[in-house]
This record gives structure tokens, sequence and C-alpha cells, in this order.
């Protein structure tokens, strides 16, 4: 049986330098034989959780009847995820960030649904610092919500791009992104990372 990825990528440019690492790191994965379900977050309605419980109490995802009802089947049916998101202000952006508040119902209902999984990030910023962009506190994030869920933090893939464009022009930004693919490949296939 094959193993998927799920990659939710969040950037408002189609064809940024998120959007862009994120492609690359799914070509790796499929070169390997895994599928990936890459989902564009940005231009779908992601209500935020009221934490109105419903989920809790119904024994149901979310009540909330928007596009998350489209992740949620992926979103459990995935073997690993890839997570993905500029930083535009000192963190995750919001589109990325609703998305996954909107974890919770699922996780309320399933707690060991994440447990041992790969999980890969990928951000970039306009700073030439990971700690003046706020990329930093991506990583605080991504990496803190990746461990809470006992999940398995396979890589981060994080670097300077100011431009469209600038993630091609960057090879060892390009490879990192790869090599994130390929890790979670030989992780979800041999259970090496």
């Amino acid at each position: 049986m094959s193993k998927n990825v799920l990659i939710l990528e969040s950037s408002p440019r189609r064809n940024g330098n998120t959007a862009v690492l994120a492609a690359h790191a799914a070509q790796a994965l499929r070169e390997d034989g895994v599928d990936v379900d890459l989902i564009r977050l940005h231009g779908m309605e992601i209500a935020p959780c009221n934490h109105c419980d419903r989920c809790v109490r119904n024994g149901r995802y979310c009540m909330l009847q928007d596009d998350m009802q489209l992740i949620y089947p992926k979103l459990v049916a995935a073997d690993g995820l890839i997570l993905a998101s500029p930083i535009y202000w000192f963190n995750i952006n919001a589109q990325l960030k609703v998305c996954m508040d909107r974890w919770y119902g699922v996780w309320q209902n399933q707690r060991e649904l994440f447990k041992g999984k790969p999980v890969g990030s990928i951000f970039v910023y306009g700073d030439n610092d990971l700690y003046t962009s706020g990329g930093i506190n991506a990583l605080y994030t991504l990496e803190s919500t990746i461990r809470y869920l006992y999940a398995v933090p396979i890589g981060f893939v994080y670097g300077t791009t100011n431009n469209i464009g600038d993630a091609q022009k960057d090879a060892h930004l390009m490879e990192k992104a790869w090599q994130l693919g390929k890790k979670t490949a030989e992780f979800l296939l041999n259970g090496k990372s």
C-alpha cells in the first residue's frame, strides 16, 4: 500500500517562493513513489475555530461547514505532513494558522492521529536573519506543535527570499526542500529519518 503526504501550502502568491519550495518537496516525494496531496490554502474558505466544543460533544471533526470539510479526510488519511508558509509578520501566516487551529476537533476525537507521523516545515522570510525576520517564532511554533502532537519533526527548510523567483535562484534552499521530500519518503518507506 502506498504512502501519502499532505502538503498544506499557504502563500497568497500562486508561484511564490513558498509554493515553489513546497512543489519541489512534493516532486521529490513523488519520485520516491509517495502519493502527494498538495493543498493551496489561500483562497479557501476556512473560518477560525470558535471553540464551541461541539466537536467534542458530538464526536465530529467540526460543525463549521466550510472548506476544512474537504481537508479533514486528507488530514486523517495522511501518513505524513509538510506545512509551508511565508513569514509576513513574525510567524506563520494566517492562512496556515487558521487551518491548524481547526485541527482541534480532529485531535479531540482522534488523539493518536498525528502520533509517530513525520511532519516537515517550509517557511521563507524577507529579512536576512532568522531572528529579526520572525522566522524563529515560526520554527518554535511549528516544532512545539509537532512535538505536542507526538509527531516526528522530520525537518525544517527556511531561508531568505525577498522577491518572486528568489527560491529558484538559491540552489542551497531548493536542495533543502528536495531533501525534506526525500527524508520524509525515506521515513515513510523504510522507517528511517
